[in-house]
């Protein structure tokens, strides 16, 4: 029998490199989604669902408001408890200016915690998603309580509840049922004259419209619903901060001598006769909503009020190009503005809206006296701005233009990676224009401090006049690169995923030319769509001990295809390739 002896020494290094392998598979399982973060928000959801929902159907103070209201009340009170802590979060991923902050705050923090910001929008979403269904369990909650108030006043159940419902007639002070008179208030009658009932119905009524014209369909196609809904949320927290002072959930107060429950349950005739059941009193409040929405609300007061300041402050058009394919150039000018590649602005035009702002990527670089945006004909709001500008007299300066920004993104951190692979769809080239207009200014000062020394770039687009604008750019690269015997630093790939026939006939007429008939450049424009599993493999072979940063500019669909291409083509071994996808989100 053969047996074979590990020696101390090798057996060590293969416990290490095991650990290794397994620490690099968490981090980046981790590293490479926000799953963390989402399972320590679902877990706070849980919590104080859980704690909140075993106070009010354990705890001895609500005895008696059980009695009345059944299970109805915790179902009511926990789902409260889970608005407030949302509603809490809910302003903060909207503070562009405080994530921007955070985000420069965290370099020094390694790409993880950066990457969760830039999910903010996501999850912005999904708070709003869980305050939704919490609003509605609460509400429907709060509509039986009504009506087992109002039943419980009339003497419909049993004599406990009726004695309940009687007590503190005539001083209305430590009353336990709401529904003080049965002459005139219904339901119906008791939600909308009570402070409780007419802000519950207001801020569900705010939160119903935001959220149906948050729908994509109608934010992409109608987008001016969309913005003008949005900002009832002024009135739901308005409503929010009052809904609580309403008192309606009321608990028993500790009186001398105190009020067994217990015992005196059953009792209810000799309640103020005997010491031992003196008449319970009851109370409400305080409210606490304030206390968890307080601060994001002066958070983002302040938020607005910097994005005011920045809309006062001038700006004056350098330069402004009309490219083929409608695509605006507007080169701008603004003093104390300072950027980086990949960063993005939002505009206000007042000429065609006074409160709409729309963000877009700047495709200058931080070492250029300008920063410039390229704004694509796609919606009622840039079509005015493009024709505008096309009527302005010879030589004149365009629409007063407010500026709000910069903001940070993922394309931020291109830098980090030794190897970087860009991949933008259509006008989503625009960060990666950023990018490589630095990086050729890098290369003209001989700056030692970049560390990437290889890029990969594609670019899909449907029609050829596309194209046009930045092929520009990718030709000084080109002729950059070569001079410098570093031909091979930048690799780009362009795909038309829209042609015709004749095109194509064209094309093959003239393909044996050096450059290629659509772009102009020496790399030939491929037709259809990348083989990503091809480019993977091919980025993994020539790169097999380096981090990727795999960066995307584009739509969703595209992002789930690269992301597991990431996933799927990264190496457990922490000593081999590795992609880290990040993905551009406004």
């Amino acid at each position: 029998m053969n047996v074979s002896v590990q020696t101390p020494k090798s057996f060590i290094f293969n416990i290490k490199l095991n650990d290794i392998i397994f620490t690099e598979k968490l981090r980046y399982f981790f590293d490479g989604s926000w799953l963390c973060s989402q399972v320590v928000w679902m877990g706070i959801n849980l919590f104080l669902f859980v704690w909140f929902y075993q106070l009010y159907d354990l705890g001895d103070d609500f005895f008696y408001t059980r009695h009345l209201l059944g299970s109805a009340l915790p179902w009511a009170r926990a789902p409260a408890a889970v608005l407030n802590f949302n509603c809490m979060l809910i302003l903060l991923p909207v503070c562009r200016n405080l994530l921007s902050l955070l985000r420069g705050s965290f370099v020094c923090c390694g790409r993880t915690m950066r990457k969760q910001l830039d999910k903010n929008l996501s999850f912005h979403k999904l708070v709003a998603y869980m305050i939704a269904l919490m609003t509605a369990v609460h509400t429907v909650a709060h509509l039986l309580n009504v009506e087992w108030f109002n039943n419980s006043r009339r003497g419909v159940y049993d004599e406990l509840s009726t004695a309940l419902s009687n007590l503190s007639d005539s001083e209305n002070t430590t009353f336990l049922n709401p529904v003080r008179r049965i002459d005139i208030q219904t339901p119906t009658y008791f939600v909308f004259t009570t402070i409780a009932g007419l802000t519950g119905v207001i801020i569900t009524l705010a939160l119903i419209l935001i959220i149906t014209s948050s729908m994509e369909v109608i934010r992409r196609s109608y987008f001016e619903v969309f913005w003008y809904t949005h900002h009832l949320f002024v009135i739901f927290f308005i409503g929010l901060v009052f809904h609580g002072a309403g008192f309606i959930v009321r608990r028993q107060k500790k009186t001398n001598p105190p009020h067994n429950f217990t015992f005196c349950k059953d009792r209810s005739d000799d309640w103020g006769k005997i010491p031992e059941c003196p008449i319970p009193q009851f109370q409400g409040g305080p409210a606490q909503t304030w206390w968890w929405v307080i601060g994001p609300m002066i958070l983002y007061i302040c938020e607005r009020v910097l994005r005011f300041i920045r809309y006062m402050q001038t700006v004056q058009y350098r330069k402004i190009v009309m490219h083929p394919s409608k695509v605006l150039e507007l080169q701008l000018v603004k003093d104390g503005f300072k950027m980086e590649v990949g960063q993005y602005v939002f505009l206000n035009c007042p000429a065609i809206s006074q409160l709409e702002w729309h963000p877009f990527t700047m495709t200058s670089a931080p070492e250029e006296d300008f920063f410039s945006v390229h704004i694509r004909s796609a919606g009622d709001w840039t079509d005015k701005l493009i024709d505008i500008v096309q009527n302005l007299p010879e030589g004149a300066q365009g629409p007063k233009m407010g500026v709000d920004g910069p903001f940070g993104t993922a394309s931020e951190d291109v830098f980090d990676y030794e190897v970087s692979m860009l991949v933008g769809a259509g006008i989503g080239v625009t960060p990666f224009a950023s990018i490589l207009k630095s990086i050729w200014y890098k290369f003209k000062i001989s700056n030692s401090k970049l560390r990437t020394r290889k890029i990969y770039f594609y670019w899909l687009c449907r029609e050829t006049h596309a194209f046009e604008w930045f092929s520009d750019l990718l030709q000084v690269l080109e002729k950059e690169m070569e001079e410098r015997g570093m031909g091979n630093f930048l690799t780009y790939k362009l795909y038309l995923t829209g042609w015709d026939q004749n095109l194509r006939f064209h094309e093959g007429v003239h393909f044996e030319e050096d450059k290629d008939v659509v772009t102009g450049l020496k790399q030939k424009t491929h037709y259809g769509r990348p083989a990503w599993d091809k480019e993977f493999e091919q980025v993994r072979k020539e790169n097999p001990t380096s981090v990727v940063g795999t960066f995307l500019c584009g739509p969703a669909v595209l992002a789930k295809v690269l992301e597991k291409k990431c996933a799927k083509y990264s190496d457990v071994d922490p000593r081999k390739t590795k992609f880290y996808f990040n993905k551009e989100n406004f």
